[in-house]
């Protein structure tokens, strides 16, 4: 079972990078093989809608392709990203906008287990927002989306203003860990099948 983490955060070691890799880190804990991709490090230009993926491959050159190629190789994905004005980051909005080839040559991502972390300055801070943008990117890919489990949450959701501010937040932390443990209940599941 290989389960990927991206942080679609442009802050390199900030909250978002340190949630997700909590969760993978619960996962390898539970077996999983884990890889941990941060947007902070990555080239991504803007998708121009010129369709050049519909007839093959992108023109662009940069680093979409490798994360697309480690999304294809996953069984399980977990996204996270920063609260920006009640949505997802630029660089994480860049990086769905440039999936269309997975969608558009055989539904790549079908039938993959995904799941959310979202992080803002405050405890209702546009969190849930974040998180249903990285659901409905999921439901259009026809991913198995699934929720944290036990505290009744659609995902992880933290609060934190400073890098590692999100380790003071003990619900938040809780949401983070019953994600990535129903993530990899279910993706167990699915393998098995």
């Amino acid at each position: 079972m290989k389960i990927l983490g991206i942080s679609g955060s442009p802050r390199k070691n900030g909250n978002t990078d340190i949630l997700i890799k909590r969760a993978l880190d619960l996962c390898k804990k539970n077996g999983a093989e884990i890889e941990f991709l941060s947007l902070s490090d990555s080239r991504l230009e803007y998708c121009d809608a010129c369709y050049s993926c519909k007839m093959g491959s992108c023109i662009k050159k940069d680093d979409v392709q490798k994360i697309l190629n480690s999304m294809t190789k996953s069984d399980a994905i977990i996204i996270g990203s920063p609260t920006y004005f009640s949505s997802i980051s630029g660089r994480l909005k860049t990086l769905f906008d440039r999936s269309l080839p997975l969608r558009i040559h055989g539904y790549k991502l079908r039938d993959k287990v995904g799941g959310a972390i979202a992080v803002g300055g405050s405890r209702n801070g546009g969190q849930e927002f974040v998180i249903r943008d990285i659901h409905n990117w999921m439901l259009l890919h026809e991913m198995i989306v699934v929720s944290d489990r036990k505290t009744a949450h659609f995902g992880g959701i933290a609060v934190g203003r400073n890098p590692g501010d999100v380790l003071k937040d003990e619900t938040g932390l809780k949401t983070v860990d019953n994600l990535a443990i129903h993530i990899v209940e279910i993706t167990e599941r699915l393998l098995k099948c």
